[in-house]
């Protein structure tokens, strides 16, 4: 598994980071997510490629950010 380290400027409050959890582990349910609003930094661990997942946020409406 890969680990992938996102910044979503627009994530403001732990619901936006549930929401963000529940896009990527509807794609990967085994995918280990851990979303700081205080930061506005999401780290992906999953074995799916990186732009499924991006488009998962972003399609969730969020801006993502390498």
């Amino acid at each position: 598994m890969a680990t992938l380290n996102l910044t979503i400027p627009d994530m403001a409050c732990s619901a936006c980071a549930e929401t963000i959890t529940k896009a990527i582990q509807a794609l990967d349910g085994t995918a280990s997510v851990q979303a700081d609003p205080a930061t506005k930094k999401v780290a992906i661990s999953s074995a799916i490629a990186p732009e499924p997942l991006k488009q998962a946020i972003a399609d969730a409406g969020y801006t993502v950010q390498p």
